[in-house]
């Protein structure tokens, strides 16, 4: 269910990604780092303060669980905004004041201690800002990196998705600018095709344009249009596209076959609406 559950995500915000141009991903990009930087130096602040840091552990000390927990909604909610500024062209503004970020960063730097290291906050609270900066300059990228910004996640994605779309642009320029070139389907995949039994009769292989008689078999591609053997077979040493409706088998071509995930990628993304 995990395995299952974390291909889904990660299919998700690669199509969702994959919508867009490379101009947009730059700005994507700068955007995360920008507020994960501007996190880090809040929270560096707030841990050199001990002024700061006592009233905004007193303010914590002082809310409810239901206020503490409405913290950290309003926080993620402001990282998936700054994130939809890409996809959509006028989002809802959101706001976050100062002093409910330094404490839902400060709450969310003790929860990860708390789960890595709760040792350390058995300490009187008076040792905590000592403790907590210790922590947090020994192993910053790991403490508190949930709580830092969450929109930092998503930048191992378009790193892998921007160098998918160079090599492609590479790799057309490569090949004279023929993007979208016909190949041949890759030979495993041809040898898999299964073969069906046509029921009924009437239709008619497109290639050949000569019906396809009942009880005989024939292949069927996975897009379920069925074809005479020796039609399709000549067919897809030339092409791996079908001959009705263009969808794309896979080939041996790495060019071609990142080119076809992207497009598939692409359209995930406009079917679910994540742009």
């Amino acid at each position: 269910m995990e395995e299952t559950t974390t291909a889904a995500t990660t299919t998700t915000i690669m199509a969702a990604l994959a919508t867009l141009s490379p101009p947009q991903l730059s700005d994507l990009t700068h955007t995360i780092l920008s507020h994960t930087h501007h996190h880090l130096l809040r929270l560096s602040f707030l841990l050199s303060s001990p002024i700061l840091f006592s009233l905004t552990l007193h303010r914590l000390n002082s809310i409810s669980l239901p206020h503490k927990t409405l913290l950290i909604a309003n926080h993620l909610l402001s990282s998936l905004h700054h994130l939809t500024l890409h996809f959509q062209p006028n989002p809802p503004p959101r706001r976050v004041k100062q002093r409910d970020l330094d404490s839902v960063l400060l709450l969310l730097l003790l929860c990860d201690v708390h789960q890595h290291n709760p040792e350390a906050l058995q300490a009187p609270t008076s040792k905590w800002r000592e403790i907590l900066s210790n922590l947090y300059s020994d192993d910053m990228l790991t403490v508190s990196g949930i709580g830092v910004y969450n929109g930092s996640a998503l930048v191992s994605y378009i790193e892998v998705l921007t160098r998918c779309l160079r090599f492609v642009s590479v790799m057309g320029f490569c090949y004279g600018g023929k993007v979208g070139r016909e190949v041949a389907a890759s030979p495993a995949v041809v040898v898999a095709l299964p073969s069906v039994e046509v029921r009924g009769g009437g239709s008619e292989c497109v290639i050949c344009k000569e019906e396809m008689r009942e009880n005989r078999d024939v292949c069927e591609l996975p897009c379920r249009h069925l074809f005479h053997w020796m039609c399709i077979l000549r067919w897809l040493k030339k092409r791996n596209t079908c001959p009705c409706c263009r969808f794309r088998l896979p080939t041996d071509d790495v060019f071609g076959e990142i080119q076809r995930l992207l497009e598939v990628l692409v359209k995930i993304g406009n079917e679910k609406g994540l742009i």
